[in-house]
């Protein structure tokens, strides 16, 4: 099953930064069922015990940078010691589930009802698809534009510059951290810029020439779960899937 994974999105896309793929455990245990989610916490790996699930694929690596230890002093060791004590292994399908071809940019496009998608960064190297453009299904004024991110996606509010006052056509996105392709999104000639995470002065000077539109890193990857359930289905129908119901986003909006 983690075969069927790695070649949705092969491990080689993943960014040099990253640490995608296998985390916690032995690959060869018999699979009782597989729980999905964007991060691994200790509850996430309660969860997976408590509904009979081995096998935990997250979307975010739990480890990301080197251990130097293993003890209690952290979540994250905290959760891998409690993953191993359950024999639990937990895989992550990160930055190489960013770039795969109808990976997570694809789904938040999905979401947005966007048809005629291309790679925003111009022509495909290495199989990498870092972020996407693609055409709404009728022009809409930049104010019901952002309604409808707050409908889809689900989010309390979204962080955006000055009201663009032309419609939104055309809409480039990168999910989680992507600022840095906000000049490929003007370069595409974009009306608007969906992305989960901006700093403050990237904000500045793109006023009447780009709408940004700033979801959350959390709110825009969430339904990365979906694509996991549907290549299991696919291409393992015999193995559970369940998608965690533990609430991992760290931020909350009061």
């Amino acid at each position: 099953m983690i075969d069927a994974l790695e070649q949705f999105a092969p491990l080689p896309l993943q960014e040099s930064y990253d640490n995608a793929g296998l985390q916690v455990g032995l690959t060869e245990a018999e699979i009782s069922g597989a729980l999905l989610c964007l991060d691994v916490t200790e509850a996430v790996v309660d969860e997976a015990v408590q509904k009979g699930c081995n096998l935990i694929v997250a979307h975010h690596p739990l480890i990301f940078r080197k251990l130097a230890h293993v003890s209690d002093g952290s979540y994250v060791e905290r959760a891998v010691i409690k993953a191993i004590k359950n024999d639990v292994v937990i895989v992550a399908m990160h930055t190489n589930m960013d770039n795969a071809l109808d990976g997570v940019n694809f789904k938040m496009a999905e979401k947005m009802g966007l048809a005629d998608l291309q790679p925003l960064q111009g022509p495909v190297v290495d199989g990498k698809w870092c972020g996407v453009v693609g055409t709404l299904p009728a022009p809409m004024p930049a104010e019901a534009f952002i309604r409808m991110l707050k409908e889809r996606f689900g989010v309390a509010s979204v962080r955006a510059n000055e009201l663009l006052r032309r419609e939104v056509c055309h809409v480039a996105l990168c999910g989680g951290a992507g600022s840095f392709m906000l000049a490929d999104a003007l370069r595409a000639g974009a009306d608007a810029f969906v992305t989960g995470e901006m700093g403050y002065h990237e904000f500045f000077g793109h006023e009447q020439h780009i709408q940004i539109c700033v979801i959350g890193h959390y709110e825009s990857e969430q339904y990365t779960t979906e694509i996991f359930r549907d290549i299991i289905s696919r291409e393992c129908p015999e193995v559970k899937t369940c998608i965690a119901e533990t609430q991992t986003n760290p931020i909350v909006y009061l």
